[in-house]
Order: structure tokens, then C-alpha cells, then sequence
């Protein structure tokens, strides 16, 4: 039954077969994301501005605290897509073991660490008082279900690296609706505010991390999960943390630098910060819908450069930038478009609907370029280097946005949230362009040594 859901990268026509892994994988990550729009929505109707603010600006220390984790998820992603393209059953069952490992680890590990360093965090980050005491309680609940997001997001890598994205849709679909149907039990029947949605989320992340297991345990093919034989194996241990580690950097130094904005934004006041969270979960399905090309990217990739298959390479690369691109320009410029009745949904107040419609204009506008970054990233990784990209990232992009936050948005003159966007379309331009030097290096490289064997 398996096969009907795994997808052959290394043959035949690319675009239909990268549109097929996209769609269901685009359709995931925007019900994943639902989990915190849901969130959002319901504590805005229903409990306060000071509510919304503390849930929606909870997600930048979320992202920062468990993307090192999701890097070694991405590396989990190459190696079993690697040996899965060189059709070598042992390392691959190897792989698979080592990931869930590494995603209980995981789990465990931001469990501890979510609760000790929250309070710290939410004051580096100068939340304000009235927001303060929700944003904590928040943060604590999410922490002690985290286990069940590192498993959920270790097992759909072992999925995505075979070609099967249809799978954790459907898991995602059941625990999305149940997410919903307990945001409104726990919030409007048990009036328990920020801490029953935070409840709903991490009950329906445990249902949709139970669905993928079993599914994993049920497969007759080679990436079959088997409980008992889970534990850290060398040399797969070595390769995923070798792919792993630098993509959870470039995960958590982004991170870093959005926290570092995300204080930036709550110096301006509760309606601001409302406004903020309301304008990143809609822009946050727009990189989501775009993600999913980096996410085809680095198992296409992957898959071939395993199996030898270098000149579909090439191609695999212009048609994700090409599905990025197209992706990014027509969702964010209907995002614009429509950004004051989106915005409607999460608020009915007009200065928290002005104050998103800024953040919109100047992110979702030109986000297109965001996703050509990542998918450049996306390729490198999926080559086997992800040192490369982390570098340039940490230089190019963070490093750019925090010079630009610690300078011209200083200056009292330019110290308005139109300057602190800013840096955003002025960072993933450069980086672009930067990644695609590097990749042009690398594949010359690859090319090289591919015709002297």
C-alpha cells in the first residue's frame, strides 16, 4: 500500500512529480500553522487584545527555542533520502531509527529548557507587564507537550524523504479540527483563556504524532519504523547531526534575529503587538505555501545526487525557484490585497488592523524573495552542504537585519515599524543572491568530480 504514496524523484517528468510532493506538503505545513492562527483567533474574539498579544508574540521564542532541533529533522530528511535514492536497505532503516531517537531526545531536552528559561526570555525580549503573566503561562503549557511536535516533525522527514506528503495531510486534517472544536470548548465553556488554547494545541500535536507513528510501524518498506529497535546508530547519528546541526543554526540564528524584531515591536505597545501577531500568522501561510518548494527541493535533490542522477540536478533547481517565485508573488500580492478583511478575522479593532496592514505591505509584498532564499538553501542542503548556507545566512541575512535594527532604526528619526520591516526584503535580497554564487561554485564542483569517475 505504501508504494501508492511514495513518489520516484529519480525518474521520469520532474515538474508534475514536484507539484504532486508540493501540494500536500504546502496543504500540512498551512494546517500546522493553523494550530497558532486558531490560537490567535480565538483569544482575540473572545478574551482581549492583551490575550492575542501574548499568544501571537509567543512564536518567534517558540520558533527560536526548537528550530536548532527541527535543523537535525532536515538532516534526518537528506540521509534517508539519500540512501533511499541509492536504494541501500540498511542505512536507511539505520537513518530511520536514529531520527526518532534524536526527535525523543529532542523533545525531552526543549521540555526542560522551555520551562526554566521562559520567564528570562519573555524579559530579554521587554514584554510588557500587562502581557507578561499570560505570555508566560502560554509558553510553560506548549513546553510540556513538545515531545509530541519533535516526533510528529521527525517522522513526516522520514515520510517527505521518500516522496509521501499525503500521509501527514491527512493526520494533520483530524488533529487540525480537533485543535478547533477544543479552542472553543476550553476557552468559551471552561473560560480558562490563553492556557486552554495552548492545552487544545498540544493535545491535537500528541493525536497527529500517534497517527504518524502507528503509520510508520504499519509500513512494509524499508523505511518501516520497528518500537523496540529504536536507538542512536553511529554513523547515521553522525551524518544527521553533520546535515543537521548547521541547518538548526541557520534556523535559531534567524530566530535570534526575530526575537531580537519581535522586541523591537513590543516597545511600541499592546495594539502594535496585536496587530503584529494578527499580520504574522496570515503572512505565516504564504511562507508556508512557498517552504514547501524548499522542502521539494532538498528531497529531489537528495534523492537524485544519492542515485547519481546529477543532470536532473540542474533542472530540479530552476523549477523550484521558478514555483517559488510564482507562489510568492501572486499569494503575497492577494495578501496585500485583501489585508484589512484578513486582519478583520483576528481583530475588529482598527488601529490593530492598521498596525498589521504595515507589517503586510512590507513583508508579504515582496516575500517572493524569501522563498528564493530558502529554496537556494534548500538545494545546498540537499547537495550535503549545510554549512554553506548557514554562513552566508548568518552574515548576510541576520547579521544584516540586527546591524540595520542597532543603526538606522536607532536613530529616533527612523524608529517606526515601517524601518523595522525594512529589513527584511533588504536581507533576503542579498542573500539570494549570495546563495546562488555559492551554489554555482558548489555545482561546478559537483560537476567535476562527477565526470572524472
Amino acid at each position: 500500500m505504501s508504494k501508492t504514496y511514495a513518489i520516484d524523484m529519480c525518474e521520469g517528468s520532474i515538474l508534475p512529480k514536484m507539484l504532486r510532493f508540493a501540494l500536500p506538503l504546502m496543504c500540512s505545513s498551512i494546517l500546522q500553522l493553523l494550530f497558532n492562527a486558531a490560537d490567535v483567533v480565538v483569544v482575540g474574539r473572545f478574551c482581549g487584545d492583551n490575550s492575542m498579544a501574548a499568544v501571537g508574540s509567543t512564536t518567534p521564542i517558540i520558533n527560536l527555542m526548537t528550530n536548532l532541533f527541527m535543523g537535525l529533522s532536515i538532516g534526518a530528511n537528506v540521509l534517508v533520502a539519500k540512501y533511499y535514492g541509492a536504494r541501500e536497505e540498511k542505512k536507511v532503516h539505520e537513518a530511520v531509527h536514529t531520527a526518532v531517537a534524536l526527535g525523543i531526545l529532542s523533545g525531552l531536552v526543549l521540555t526542560v529548557i522551555g520551562i526554566i528559561f521562559t520567564k528570562q526570555i519573555l524579559i530579554w525580549m521587554n514584554t510588557p507587564e500587562d502581557v507578561f503573566p499570560l505570555a508566560s503561562k502560554y509558553l510553560k503549557i506548549y513546553f510540556l507537550g513538545i515531545v509530541s511536535v519533535m516526533l510528529y516533525n521527525f517522522c513526516n522527514s522520514i515520510l517527505r524523504a521518500v516522496g509521501d506528503t499525503k500521509r501527514p495531510l491527512y493526520y494533520l486534517m483530524l488533529a487540525g479540527v480537533i485543535n478547533v472544536v477544543l479552542n472553543l470548548f476550553f476557552v468559551l465553556v471552561c473560560g480558562l483563556d490563553v492556557a486552554g488554547v495552548a492545552l487544545a494545541t498540544i493535545i491535537s500535536q500528541c493525536v497527529s504524532a500517534f497517527l504518524i507513528i502507528r503509520c510508520l510501524c504499519r509500513e512494509q518498506e524499508m523505511y518501516q519504523l520497528f518500537l523496540g529497535k529504536i536507538k542512536f546508530y553511529g554513523h547515521a547519528l553522525k551524518r544527521i547531526l553533520h546535515i543537521g546541526i548547521p541547518s538548526g543554526i541557520y534556523g535559531t540564528v534567524f530566530s535570534l534575529s526575530n526575537v531580537v524584531i519581535q522586541s523591537s515591536v513590543n516597545s511600541f505597545g499592546a495594539t502594535v503587538m496585536a496587530g503584529n501577531a494578527a499580520a504574522m500568522n496570515i503572512e505565516g501561510f504564504v511562507y508556508m505555501a512557498m517552504n514547501a518548494f524548499h522542502q521539494t527541493a532538498i528531497s529531489f535533490v537528495s534523492q537524485n545526487y544519492g542515485a547519481g542522477k546529477i543532470k536532473r540536478i540542474w533542472k530540479i533547481a530552476i523549477l523550484s525557484q521558478m514555483c517559488v517565485i510564482v507562489t510568492g508573488i501572486v499569494l503575497g500580492q492577494l495578501t496585500v490585497l485583501f489585508g484589512s478583511p484578513l486582519l478583520g478575522i483576528y481583530s475588529s479593532k482598527n488601529p490593530v488592523i492598521e498596525a498589521g496592514l504595515v507589517r503586510l505591505k512590507y513583508i508579504c509584498g515582496p516575500y517572493f524573495l524569501c522563498g528564493m532564499m530558502d529554496v537556494m538553501v534548500g538545494i545546498l542542503r540537499g547537495l550535503g552542504r549545510s554549512v554553506i548556507p548557514t554562513i552566508v545566512s548568518m552574515i548576510g541575512a541576520c547579521g544584516l537585519r540586527l546591524v540595520w535594527i542597532f543603526t538606522i532604526f536607532a536613530e529616533e528619526k527612523y524608529h517606526t515599524t515601517r524601518m523595522l520591516y525594512l529589513s527584511y526584503p533588504l536581507s533576503w535580497g542579498i542573500t539570494t543572491l549570495v546563495h546562488i554564487i555559492c551554489f554555482l561554485i558548489v555545482w561546478r564542483g559537483i560537476k567535476r568530480g562527477h565526470a572524472a569517475e
